[in-house]
């Protein structure tokens, strides 16, 4: 395949992803008083599918566009900063050891880990959003920061969670589809 049509199919792949995980922000699960999203299992699935740049441009750009058309335009490059973040680190870790044919105990921990420390790494920056928000733009008291952040922590770290099981169980379904299509080779 030619180095040119190789790009396009990336591109198309990418942009295929972003526009599911787009679509995937509009379903939430309630769960134990919060909602579970499966939006961050897609961005580490982006990163365990693309690697780290191609992933975070998916992640991000999908989730994003989500922003803007949701009404929370402002916060779109936070945003995508932010979910990019989870397939950057989730690839830069485990892309590697998910296109790994056939997978050693060493290439599932390294998805397994990747997966962790990608949907964790959205939990960082999420709450270091929240400080700042509420310390410099909303001019909180700390404690009312501090607050503020307890309150998210919990439903923040239980979508992390969620990401992190569901992921590598949507890499197992997915890869083996895509390598039977022959598309897998041109990612």
């Amino acid at each position: 395949m030619s180095a040119n049509r190789s790009k396009t199919f990336r591109i198309c792949f990418i942009g295929l992803m972003a526009a599911i995980v787009f679509v995937v922000n509009y379903f939430r699960i309630p769960f134990m008083g919060t909602q579970l999203h499966m939006t961050n299992a897609l961005c580490v699935l982006c990163g365990l599918l693309f690697g780290p740049a191609s992933g975070f441009l998916a992640a991000g750009l999908g989730s994003g566009l989500y922003d803007i058309v949701a009404g929370w335009g402002a916060e779109c490059i936070i945003t995508f900063v932010n979910k990019g973040a989870i397939a950057l680190v989730a690839g830069l870790i485990a892309y590697k050891a998910a296109r790994c044919e056939p997978q050693t105990k060493t290439d599932h921990m390294k998805i397994i880990l990747g997966s962790a420390l990608g949907a964790l790494a959205y939990v960082a920056l999420y709450m270091l959003k929240t400080f700042i928000a509420g310390s410099l733009i909303d001019g909180l008291p700390m404690d009312a920061v501090t607050a503020k952040m307890l309150t998210k922590l919990p439903g923040s770290l239980m979508n992390a969670v969620f990401a992190m099981i569901v992921a590598p169980i949507l890499l197992g379904a997915v890869r083996p589809a895509l390598k039977h299509a022959g598309l897998y080779e041109k990612l």
